[in-house]
C-alpha cells in the first residue's frame, strides 16, 4: 500500500495511525503543496491528503479522505477491529470521530499555525518553514481573532475529552477510531507548552496511542519518550 500525504498534516498522521495499529506494511510520498493538485486531483477529483493507493487486486484503486481510508482498512483486515458491533457504542465513536474532524481538528490548525507565526517561530525560523506557515494562514484565513475563537473550541474539546482521564479508552474497552482521531488531531498541540503543562492526560494518552500503532511520537513529545 501506498500512502499520498504532507508530512506535516495531522489529517496523515491519523492515517497512518489506523495502518500501524492494524499492522499493514505501506509506503510514504509525501506531496509538495501546491503541486499536489496536479496529483491528486486527476486521481480523486479531490485536493485534499490522505490519499491510500491498496495496490492490490480487486480492490480500490485509491481511498481519499481519512474516515474513508478507516473503513476500507476495517473492512480489508477485521482483527484487530476499529469499529464496535454494539449500536449505542457506535454511534458514539462515529459522531466523536466526525466532530474530531470537522470541527476540532480545523481548531488545532489555527492554534498551531497562530503559534507558530508567532511565539513559536523559534521552532523552526527559517524562511522555507515560514513561507509554508504565511501560505497556510492565508489559505485558512488563520490570524488573531480566528485563533481565539479556535482556542475557545478547543477548551470545549478538553472538557468532553477528559474522559481519557479516568480510562484509557473514549469508547468501551478497547482503540477506536475515536481514539486514534483524537490523537492524531490533536498531536500539533504538543509543540505549545501552555498545553502541554495544562493538559498532561492528553499527551500522555497521545503518546500511549503512538506506541500502541507502532508510529513516531509527534514533535513536542518525541523527547519525552
Amino acid at each position: 500500500m501506498l500512502l499520498l500525504q504532507f508530512s506535516t498534516s495531522h489529517y496523515c498522521r491519523k492515517a497512518r495511525l489506523a495502518l500501524g495499529y492494524k499492522g499493514i506494511s505501506y509506503q510514504v510520498q509525501n506531496l509538495t503543496p501546491g503541486l499536489h493538485l496536479l496529483k491528486l486531483k486527476p486521481m480523486t477529483g479531490l485536493t485534499t491528503v490522505p490519499v491510500l493507493v491498496p495496490q492490490l487486486d480487486n480492490q480500490p484503486s485509491v481511498i481519499a479522505d481519512s474516515s474513508r481510508i478507516f473503513q476500507f482498512l476495517d473492512a480489508y483486515c477485521p482483527t484487530p477491529p476499529l469499529y464496535f458491533d454494539d449500536p449505542q457504542q457506535q454511534t458514539q465513536t462515529l459522531m466523536l470521530e466526525d466532530w474530531l474532524d470537522e470541527s476540532i481538528g480545523t481548531a488545532t490548525r489555527f492554534v498551531y499555525y497562530q503559534f507558530r507565526a508567532g511565539a513559536g517561530k523559534q521552532i523552526d525560523p527559517s524562511w522555507s518553514s515560514q513561507v509554508v506557515i504565511q501560505v497556510v494562514r492565508r489559505q485558512y484565513g488563520i490570524d488573531q481573532a480566528s485563533a481565539e475563537l479556535a482556542t475557545q473550541r478547543l477548551k470545549i474539546a478538553f472538557e468532553v475529552l477528559q474522559v481519557w482521564q479516568e480510562r484509557p479508552y473514549l469508547v468501551g474497552d478497547r482503540i477506536s477510531v475515536a481514539d486514534l482521531a483524537a490523537a492524531a488531531l490533536l498531536s500539533p498541540l504538543a509543540l505549545i507548552p501552555d498545553y502541554r503543562e495544562n493538559y498532561p492526560w492528553l499527551f500522555e494518552n497521545i503518546t500511549r496511542i503512538h506506541q500502541l500503532c507502532g508510529e513516531a511520537l509527534p514533535p513536542g513529545l518525541s523527547s519525552q519518550s
